[in-house]
């Protein structure tokens, strides 16, 4: 049996609050990692072209108010 497959199987015995809190700590995780990605996207510069549209759309009146 895999990894994978343990951990499924694990998680099929989980009571509902445990199934629960697992849930919550790995939307929690993630989040996390997500926000790191960003994080590590922006350092890179890969967001910087989508900055600069949003800039240029906004300062040529593109934008209206939501």
């Amino acid at each position: 049996m895999s990894d994978l497959e343990q951990i499924e199987a694990a998680i099929l015995s989980l009571s509902s609050t445990e199934f629960e809190q697992l849930r919550l700590w790995f939307l929690d995780l993630d989040y996390e990692r997500w926000d790191k990605q960003i994080e590590q996207d922006i350092e890179d510069g890969k967001l910087e072209a989508f900055a600069q549209e949003a800039i240029a759309e906004f300062e040529a009146g593109h934008c209206r108010e939501i």
